[in-house]
């Protein structure tokens, strides 16, 4: 793996990490799931909401892209 391809993986993690806990901490507290349900309410939101980043050879060099579902266009980051 190239330092690009880590870099989007940390951060497509990161992403989907504090997605996740804040979903489960608003789902634990404001519905009456129980169980199960939350962590996997939680997962299917965090999975949906959090942007997609993927580093990609071009004619200039590796270029980290991000994708996001409230975005239109793919964004070119750094």
């Amino acid at each position: 793996m190239t330092k690009l391809q880590i870099r989007a993986f940390l951060y497509q993690l990161g992403c989907f990490a504090i997605l996740f806990l804040s979903v489960r901490y608003l789902v634990a507290q404001y519905t009456s799931l129980m169980g199960f349900w939350i962590p996997m309410t939680a997962f299917v939101v965090g999975t949906l909401l959090s942007p997609k980043f993927k580093a990609l050879r071009t004619k200039d060099g590796e270029k980290l892209f991000m994708k996001w579902i409230f975005l239109k266009e793919v964004r070119e980051i750094e």
